[in-house]
Protein backbone atom coordinates (compact mmCIF):
# COMPACT_ATOMS: atom_id res chain seq x y z
CA UNK A 1 0.00 0.00 0.00
CA UNK A 2 1.34 3.45 -0.92
CA UNK A 3 1.02 6.81 0.90
CA UNK A 4 -1.91 7.97 -1.22
CA UNK A 5 -3.90 4.78 -0.70
CA UNK A 6 -3.43 4.64 3.06
CA UNK A 7 -4.30 8.34 3.43
CA UNK A 8 -7.56 7.79 1.56
CA UNK A 9 -8.33 4.72 3.66
CA UNK A 10 -7.61 6.64 6.85
CA UNK A 11 -9.69 9.61 5.76
CA UNK A 12 -12.67 7.42 4.85
CA UNK A 13 -12.40 5.57 8.16
CA UNK A 14 -12.44 8.77 10.21
CA UNK A 15 -15.19 10.28 8.06
CA UNK A 16 -17.34 7.25 8.90
CA UNK A 17 -17.14 8.33 12.57
CA UNK A 18 -18.00 11.95 11.74
CA UNK A 19 -14.56 13.49 12.11
CA UNK A 20 -14.76 16.74 10.12
CA UNK A 21 -11.08 17.12 9.18
CA UNK A 22 -10.58 13.46 8.32
CA UNK A 23 -8.00 13.91 5.52
CA UNK A 24 -5.93 16.43 7.48
CA UNK A 25 -5.94 14.18 10.55
CA UNK A 26 -5.03 11.18 8.42
CA UNK A 27 -2.07 13.13 7.01
CA UNK A 28 -0.94 14.22 10.48
CA UNK A 29 -1.08 10.66 11.78
CA UNK A 30 0.87 9.25 8.85
CA UNK A 31 3.42 12.06 9.22
CA UNK A 32 3.89 10.95 12.83
CA UNK A 33 4.32 7.29 11.82
CA UNK A 34 6.91 8.09 9.13
CA UNK A 35 8.50 11.07 10.90
CA UNK A 36 8.04 13.14 7.75
CA UNK A 37 6.40 16.47 6.92
CA UNK A 38 2.92 16.43 5.38
CA UNK A 39 4.38 17.97 2.23
CA UNK A 40 6.67 14.95 1.83
CA UNK A 41 3.67 12.61 1.85
CA UNK A 42 2.08 14.49 -1.02
CA UNK A 43 5.30 14.76 -3.04
CA UNK A 44 6.01 11.04 -2.55
CA UNK A 45 2.47 9.71 -2.72
CA UNK A 46 3.48 6.53 -4.58
CA UNK A 47 6.00 5.44 -1.95
CA UNK A 48 5.22 2.01 -0.45
CA UNK A 49 4.73 1.56 3.30
CA UNK A 50 6.26 -1.20 5.39
CA UNK A 51 3.89 -3.57 7.23
CA UNK A 52 4.94 -2.22 10.64
CA UNK A 53 4.17 1.33 9.45
CA UNK A 54 0.69 0.33 8.30
CA UNK A 55 0.09 -1.37 11.65
CA UNK A 56 1.19 1.74 13.58
CA UNK A 57 -1.02 3.99 11.45
CA UNK A 58 -4.03 1.73 12.10
CA UNK A 59 -3.30 1.86 15.85
CA UNK A 60 -3.38 5.67 15.68
CA UNK A 61 -6.68 5.59 13.78
CA UNK A 62 -8.19 3.38 16.46
CA UNK A 63 -7.06 5.80 19.19
CA UNK A 64 -8.61 8.69 17.27
CA UNK A 65 -11.84 6.74 16.79
CA UNK A 66 -12.04 6.62 20.60
CA UNK A 67 -11.89 10.44 20.56
CA UNK A 68 -8.36 10.70 21.89
CA UNK A 69 -7.28 14.24 20.92
CA UNK A 70 -4.96 14.41 17.93
CA UNK A 71 -2.46 16.47 20.00
CA UNK A 72 -2.06 13.59 22.47
CA UNK A 73 -1.53 11.04 19.70
CA UNK A 74 1.02 13.26 17.97
CA UNK A 75 2.59 14.22 21.30
CA UNK A 76 2.79 17.92 20.49
CA UNK A 77 0.79 21.07 19.72
CA UNK A 78 1.80 24.43 18.29
CA UNK A 79 1.03 27.48 20.44
CA UNK A 80 1.92 31.12 19.76
CA UNK A 81 4.97 30.60 17.47
CA UNK A 82 6.33 27.47 19.07
CA UNK A 83 5.96 23.69 19.36
CA UNK A 84 5.10 22.17 22.76
CA UNK A 85 5.14 18.62 24.08
CA UNK A 86 1.65 17.53 25.14
CA UNK A 87 0.30 14.45 26.86
CA UNK A 88 -2.82 13.51 28.83
CA UNK A 89 -1.47 15.12 32.02
CA UNK A 90 -1.79 18.64 30.56
CA UNK A 91 -4.52 20.68 28.93
CA UNK A 92 -4.02 20.99 25.18
CA UNK A 93 -2.84 24.54 24.33
CA UNK A 94 -5.54 26.48 22.47
CA UNK A 95 -5.37 29.50 20.15
CA UNK A 96 -7.72 31.50 22.41
CA UNK A 97 -5.20 31.23 25.26
CA UNK A 98 -2.65 33.08 23.11
CA UNK A 99 -4.55 36.21 24.21
CA UNK A 100 -2.77 35.94 27.57
CA UNK A 101 0.61 36.03 25.80
CA UNK A 102 -0.50 38.89 23.56
CA UNK A 103 -1.78 41.04 26.44
CA UNK A 104 1.21 40.22 28.66
CA UNK A 105 3.73 41.35 26.04
CA UNK A 106 2.02 44.75 25.86
CA UNK A 107 2.99 45.31 29.50
CA UNK A 108 6.58 44.09 29.24
CA UNK A 109 8.94 46.46 27.40
CA UNK A 110 11.69 44.71 25.43
CA UNK A 111 15.02 44.39 27.27
CA UNK A 112 13.34 45.09 30.64
CA UNK A 113 13.30 42.47 33.40
CA UNK A 114 9.90 41.74 34.92
CA UNK A 115 9.10 39.18 37.60
CA UNK A 116 6.28 36.93 36.30
CA UNK A 117 4.19 34.18 37.93
CA UNK A 118 2.11 31.68 35.95
CA UNK A 119 -0.55 30.01 38.12
CA UNK A 120 -1.66 26.61 36.78
CA UNK A 121 1.11 26.47 34.21
CA UNK A 122 0.18 23.06 32.69
CA UNK A 123 2.46 22.42 29.71
CA UNK A 124 4.24 25.73 30.41
CA UNK A 125 3.24 27.04 26.99
CA UNK A 126 2.15 30.52 28.18
CA UNK A 127 5.14 31.15 30.44
CA UNK A 128 7.65 29.80 27.90
CA UNK A 129 6.12 31.78 25.01
CA UNK A 130 6.42 35.02 27.02
CA UNK A 131 9.99 34.25 28.03
CA UNK A 132 10.92 33.47 24.41
CA UNK A 133 9.71 36.97 23.48
CA UNK A 134 11.06 38.76 26.59
CA UNK A 135 14.29 37.00 27.52
CA UNK A 136 15.24 39.39 30.35
CA UNK A 137 12.23 38.35 32.46
CA UNK A 138 12.26 36.02 35.46
CA UNK A 139 9.43 33.48 35.27
CA UNK A 140 7.98 30.95 37.73
CA UNK A 141 5.23 28.45 36.85
CA UNK A 142 3.09 26.71 39.48
CA UNK A 143 0.92 23.63 39.14
CA UNK A 144 -0.84 21.18 41.45
CA UNK A 145 0.04 18.26 39.14
CA UNK A 146 3.57 16.87 39.35
CA UNK A 147 3.03 15.23 35.96
CA UNK A 148 2.16 18.61 34.43
CA UNK A 149 5.26 20.13 36.02
CA UNK A 150 7.39 17.41 34.41
CA UNK A 151 5.88 18.19 30.98
CA UNK A 152 6.51 21.91 31.54
CA UNK A 153 10.14 21.19 32.45
CA UNK A 154 10.52 19.10 29.27
CA UNK A 155 9.13 21.99 27.23
CA UNK A 156 11.50 24.47 28.89
CA UNK A 157 14.39 22.16 28.02
CA UNK A 158 13.09 21.80 24.45
CA UNK A 159 13.25 25.60 24.09
CA UNK A 160 16.64 25.90 25.83
CA UNK A 161 15.10 27.67 28.82
CA UNK A 162 15.65 24.98 31.45
CA UNK A 163 17.85 27.30 33.53
CA UNK A 164 15.73 30.42 33.00
CA UNK A 165 12.32 29.32 34.21
CA UNK A 166 11.40 27.73 37.53
CA UNK A 167 8.50 25.25 37.75
CA UNK A 168 7.10 24.41 41.19
CA UNK A 169 4.63 21.68 42.18
CA UNK A 170 2.57 23.60 44.78
CA UNK A 171 -0.89 24.97 45.60
CA UNK A 172 -1.05 28.74 45.18
CA UNK A 173 -2.31 29.07 48.78
CA UNK A 174 0.98 27.65 50.03
CA UNK A 175 3.22 29.71 47.77
CA UNK A 176 4.99 32.62 49.47
CA UNK A 177 7.21 34.49 47.02
CA UNK A 178 6.12 38.11 46.63
CA UNK A 179 6.58 41.31 44.61
CA UNK A 180 5.56 40.04 41.18
CA UNK A 181 5.16 42.58 38.36
CA UNK A 182 2.78 40.33 36.45
CA UNK A 183 0.67 37.30 37.30
CA UNK A 184 -0.94 35.27 34.53
CA UNK A 185 -3.35 32.37 34.79
CA UNK A 186 -5.62 30.16 32.72
CA UNK A 187 -7.45 28.65 35.71
CA UNK A 188 -10.03 25.85 35.53
CA UNK A 189 -13.35 27.61 34.88
CA UNK A 190 -15.78 25.00 33.54
CA UNK A 191 -18.84 24.54 35.79
CA UNK A 192 -20.67 21.27 36.56
CA UNK A 193 -23.29 21.65 33.82
CA UNK A 194 -20.83 22.69 31.11
CA UNK A 195 -18.44 19.86 32.06
CA UNK A 196 -21.03 17.27 31.03
CA UNK A 197 -21.68 19.09 27.75
CA UNK A 198 -18.05 19.13 26.59
CA UNK A 199 -17.07 17.23 23.45
CA UNK A 200 -16.02 13.65 24.12
CA UNK A 201 -12.37 14.27 23.21
CA UNK A 202 -12.16 16.93 25.95
CA UNK A 203 -14.49 15.33 28.51
CA UNK A 204 -12.92 11.87 28.46
CA UNK A 205 -9.27 12.66 27.78
CA UNK A 206 -8.14 16.08 29.04
CA UNK A 207 -7.33 16.44 32.77
CA UNK A 208 -10.36 17.43 34.85
CA UNK A 209 -8.01 19.15 37.30
CA UNK A 210 -7.27 21.69 34.56
CA UNK A 211 -10.92 22.04 33.45
CA UNK A 212 -13.31 21.88 36.40
CA UNK A 213 -13.72 25.16 38.27
CA UNK A 214 -16.22 24.00 40.87
CA UNK A 215 -20.02 23.89 40.77
CA UNK A 216 -20.33 27.49 39.52
CA UNK A 217 -17.00 27.60 37.65
CA UNK A 218 -15.56 30.36 39.86
CA UNK A 219 -13.73 28.42 42.57
CA UNK A 220 -10.26 28.68 40.99
CA UNK A 221 -10.84 32.18 39.59
CA UNK A 222 -11.63 33.50 43.11
CA UNK A 223 -8.63 31.70 44.56
CA UNK A 224 -6.25 33.16 41.97
CA UNK A 225 -7.65 36.68 42.36
CA UNK A 226 -7.48 36.66 46.17
CA UNK A 227 -4.01 35.12 46.40
CA UNK A 228 -2.57 37.26 43.60
CA UNK A 229 -3.44 40.39 45.58
CA UNK A 230 -0.89 39.27 48.18
CA UNK A 231 1.77 38.26 45.65
CA UNK A 232 1.61 41.23 43.26
CA UNK A 233 3.41 44.54 43.61
CA UNK A 234 1.23 47.61 43.80
CA UNK A 235 0.23 48.51 40.22
CA UNK A 236 1.17 44.97 39.16
CA UNK A 237 -0.98 43.32 36.47
CA UNK A 238 -3.17 40.24 36.76
CA UNK A 239 -4.13 38.71 33.40
CA UNK A 240 -6.75 35.94 33.48
CA UNK A 241 -8.47 33.71 30.97
CA UNK A 242 -12.19 33.27 31.73
CA UNK A 243 -15.25 31.51 30.34
CA UNK A 244 -17.28 33.41 27.77
CA UNK A 245 -20.11 34.11 30.25
CA UNK A 246 -17.96 34.93 33.27
CA UNK A 247 -17.06 38.56 32.54
CA UNK A 248 -19.39 40.38 34.93
CA UNK A 249 -18.93 38.13 37.95
CA UNK A 250 -15.14 38.05 37.47
CA UNK A 251 -15.09 41.86 37.26
CA UNK A 252 -17.06 41.98 40.51
CA UNK A 253 -14.62 39.58 42.22
CA UNK A 254 -11.67 41.66 40.99
CA UNK A 255 -13.13 44.96 42.21
CA UNK A 256 -14.03 43.49 45.61
CA UNK A 257 -10.41 42.37 45.99
CA UNK A 258 -8.69 45.64 45.16
CA UNK A 259 -8.20 45.57 41.40
CA UNK A 260 -8.98 47.99 38.60
CA UNK A 261 -10.21 46.29 35.42
CA UNK A 262 -8.22 47.67 32.46
CA UNK A 263 -9.47 45.63 29.56
CA UNK A 264 -11.50 42.63 28.42
CA UNK A 265 -10.23 40.95 25.25
CA UNK A 266 -12.32 38.80 22.94
CA UNK A 267 -11.24 35.48 21.48
CA UNK A 268 -11.26 34.39 17.83
CA UNK A 269 -15.02 33.74 18.05
CA UNK A 270 -15.71 37.22 19.41
CA UNK A 271 -16.39 35.96 22.96
CA UNK A 272 -15.06 37.57 26.14
CA UNK A 273 -11.99 35.52 27.04
CA UNK A 274 -9.23 37.49 28.78
CA UNK A 275 -9.33 40.10 31.57
CA UNK A 276 -6.44 42.49 32.24
CA UNK A 277 -6.51 44.13 35.68
CA UNK A 278 -4.24 46.19 37.95
CA UNK A 279 -3.69 45.82 41.68
CA UNK A 280 -4.50 49.17 43.29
Amino acid sequence: MNYNEILNNGSNYLKKYNFKNSLLESELLLSKVLNKKREDLILNSKNILKIKEIKKFNEFLLRRKRYEPIAYILGFKYFWKFKFITDKSVLIPRPDTELIVEESLKHIPKNISKKILDIGTGSGCIAISILKERSKCVVTGLDLSIKAINVAKSNAKLHHLGNKINFVNIDIDKYNSYNYDLIISNPPYINSIELNRLDDDIKFHEPKLALFGGIDGFKSIKKVVVRSNKLLKRNGKLILEIGSKQKFKTMKILKENGYYVNKISKDLSGKDRCIVSTKL
